[in-house]
């Protein structure tokens, strides 16, 4: 195995995933917000899921998404 592609590959993978979630969430947020779902000043607990096929690995995730 060699450890420099894994590490940009796994760099990548993580690249993607924190853009493509950054956009969904802050989309979903806005349309929360002005369709009056949510005030504004919640924080709201957020999950993720994350699996890598072949390895056996899945990993929850827990945080929180503060809109305030």
């Amino acid at each position: 195995m060699n450890e420099e592609a894994l590490n940009v590959s796994v760099r990548k993978f993580l690249k993607k995933v924190g853009v493509t979630s950054q956009r969904e969430i802050e989309l979903a947020a806005r349309s929360a917000v002005s369709s009056g779902r949510l005030n504004g000043n919640e924080t709201l607990p957020a999950r993720a899921m994350l699996t890598v096929d072949g390895l056996g690995l899945a990993v929850e995730i827990e945080g929180a998404i503060e809109l305030e």
